[in-house]
């Protein structure tokens, strides 16, 4: 009996072990079969491919920016995000989040609290070189930490690590 314990122990790591990366490899799946579902749904709401687009959700003291901007010269796409910026912004000031529910498939965090607070927040839409911006513009602090959880939904949810708190 002695002699079959290490074997069988070895037999039931390498079981849970094989299992345990089975795991992991069809959690990985599901999150890139999620990605890919949002990043369709983004281009849809947007216009532009967004494996060829970058975005960066960047917290300011004051509220912080949505920047969106073509990968490489193109005038099509350039023109289209500037449209899709103005758009967000406009509806974003009308306490419309219905774009940012529909590209995520779930009610964005602090989106309730920033339609709320509408007429505290200032949105202004800015173009950048294949791109624009809109920058989120608050005194209040209740909205300021709401600017923050939707920039940082945001940020992970689409993969852009960088440009957190400045």
């Amino acid at each position: 009996m002695t002699t079959r314990a290490p074997i069988l122990l070895a037999t039931v790591l390498l079981t849970l072990a094989a299992c345990g990366g089975r795991e992991a490899a069809e959690s990985t799946d599901v999150a890139d079969a999620e990605f890919a579902a949002m990043q369709a749904r983004g281009a849809e709401a947007m216009g532009v491919d967004q494996y060829t687009s970058s975005h960066i959700f960047e917290d300011r003291a004051d509220g912080g920016r949505i920047v969106l901007q073509r990968d490489s010269v193109d005038d099509a796409g350039t023109a289209t995000i500037r449209a899709h910026m103005s758009d967000i912004a406009g509806r974003f000031a009308d306490g419309d989040f219905s774009i940012p529910g529909m590209v995520h498939d779930q009610e964005v965090p602090g989106t309730a609290v920033m339609s709320a607070r509408k007429a505290m927040i200032t949105y202004v839409v800015d173009t950048l070189p294949r791109g624009g911006q809109v920058r989120i513009i608050t005194t209040d602090p209740e909205a300021v930490k709401a600017v923050h959880a939707f920039l940082a939904f945001q940020r992970m949810d689409h993969r852009e690590m960088g440009h957190g708190n400045h």
